[in-house]
């Protein structure tokens, strides 16, 4: 029996091999356009339609497209990673400098198996679909994701330089050349100090001067979060750890840092029960988050920061001897402002310059007198109790130049200085009840927080306890009085 021309081969090869055939040109003729490559991820053919888009991905003739790597001339492809994987990509978006188009991807594989090539297909385009408006809504969100991806990188840059930290001092100049050295390794860095001395600031120039500044710098002040939270916050939690957790799960401090530098403000105040967690981070460099037995491996930097005295904490029982030993690799003491008067001046002077920026105010200079006044002050609150004094004699004058004057009853233990006769005890109590209510108990709260972080030497929870008030107080206080 003849068979007809048009009827199917008798054999299932050769059924499968006319079926292939047929599809590949239906998808030539459907699709807006195909794109071959090799092995080498090299274009060797595309189709008629593929070439319409060529002028818009910066090329005038096929001749110069077809035999280069695809990654090189085709932005954001995935063809490479169908090559490696042997995986198609049956439906994707993608945008490039030529448009957004949906397209899929196949692998090519010969006789025995192994991936020879790829398959790209352009299925729709924007400019020449119904589903125009719903790529386009995908690219302005693409869009979006994009630029918000660029805000949150740039508000995890480097606030701060090593330079930042200011002072000529031996004992400022001693600590930036430290700093210096420090952030060329990648041991941990443990910063020593009291309150307000600029570990923050410092913490943040290591890590800008590190190979690692491109990666995100990460912060935390543990003595500002409840022990309850604290481990969730550093190590994350797994999906539906406990009732009421996020079902996607969600990234600790540990994870948001990976690559880059993690900030452990105050690290003094972590509780004993997660100090072992810690440690098991740093020597490891993995940990398990919340509600999780999945091991996560991480490449973290750590910079711990503390006003509390860790070798004294360690005898008493309240801090690991072998975190801490662990955490003092790198050791850095920053020194207190009373202990370095000599860098007033130029302290003054550039927080008296961010003072003016952030207020709108003009800026202010300091007369003689109020250099000597300030370089007399004890600063149990440092650098940032310095801010706050010149920020609180800018708002309240509007003089350029500041006196010593212009600093009286802003500073614990400073007489009024005045250029006229003091007035009798009578008129200075009547003058003092004059003042505002809010402004006195204001000034009272400051003046016994500050003598209490004296007395306790910077120690925050020990001077909480002094003032019978809890720890998330104080630290709303600090913040209110700038010290």
């Amino acid at each position: 029996m003849n068979l007809s021309p048009h009827a199917l081969p008798a054999d299932a090869e050769g059924v499968m091999r006319l079926a292939a055939q047929s599809m590949f040109e239906l998808m030539a003729d459907a699709s807006q356009g195909m794109i071959l490559v090799n092995r080498e991820h090299r274009i060797v053919w595309i189709s008629e339609g593929y070439k319409k888009a060529l002028p818009r991905l910066g090329f005038d003739d096929e001749h110069d497209f077809v035999g280069r790597r695809i990654e090189d001339v085709v932005p954001n492809t995935l063809m490479a990673q169908v090559i490696e994987t042997g995986r198609p990509i049956l439906v994707d978006v993608i945008t490039n400098l030529s448009g957004t188009f949906v397209v899929s991807r196949l692998p090519l594989r010969d006789e025995a198996g192994a991936v020879i090539g790829a398959l790209g297909i352009i299925l729709l385009d924007t400019q020449q679909t119904a589903l125009q408006p719903l790529l386009q809504k995908f690219s302005r969100l693409q869009e979006e994701l994009d630029e918000a991806r660029r805000q949150l990188a740039a508000q995890r840059r480097p606030k701060h330089q090593i330079a930042s930290f200011i002072g000529s001092s031996p004992a400022a100049l001693e600590v930036k050349r430290h700093a210096r050295r420090v952030a060329m390794t990648d041991s941990t860095v443990l910063l020593l100090g009291e309150t307000g001395t600029g570990k923050e600031l410092l913490a943040h120039a290591i890590h800008a001067a590190s190979p690692r500044m491109a990666k995100p710098l990460v912060g935390i002040n543990i003595a500002a979060i409840p022990d309850t939270l604290l481990e969730a916050e550093l190590f994350g939690v797994a999906p539906g750890a406990y009732t009421g957790a996020d079902r996607k799960g969600r990234d600790g401090k540990f994870a948001v840092a990976d690559g880059g530098t993690l900030f452990l403000d105050e690290i003094g105040d972590m509780p004993l029960a997660l100090q072992s967690k810690l440690l098991r981070v740093l020597q490891e460099q993995e940990f398990e988050p919340l509600g999780s037995n999945k091991v996560r491996r991480v490449d973290v930097r750590v910079i711990a920061a503390t006003s509390r005295d860790l070798a004294a904490m360690m005898a008493r029982g309240e801090f690991r001897a072998d975190l801490f030993y662990r955490l003092n690799v790198l050791p850095i003491k920053l020194p207190s402002l009373r202990e370095r008067p000599g860098d007033i001046e130029a302290l003054a002077d550039a927080l008296g310059e961010d003072i003016a920026r952030r207020s709108g105010m003009p800026v202010r200079t300091l007369e003689h007198d109020a250099l000597e006044l300030l370089a007399r002050q004890p600063w149990p609150g440092n650098i940032r109790e310095l801010r706050n004094a010149l920020e609180q004699a800018s708002m309240m004058s509007d003089e350029l130049h500041l006196r010593a004057e212009h600093f009286s009853g802003l500073l614990p233990d400073v007489p009024a200085v005045s250029p006229v006769a003091a007035p009798a005890p009578s008129t200075a109590m009547e003058s003092q009840a004059l003042r505002p209510l809010p402004e006195q108990i204001a000034a009272l709260e400051r003046q016994a927080i500050s003598a209490a972080l004296a007395h306790t030497q910077g120690n925050k929870l020990a001077a909480a306890k002094l003032l019978q008030i809890s720890r998330a107080a104080l630290y709303d206080k600090l913040a209110i009085y700038g010290l």
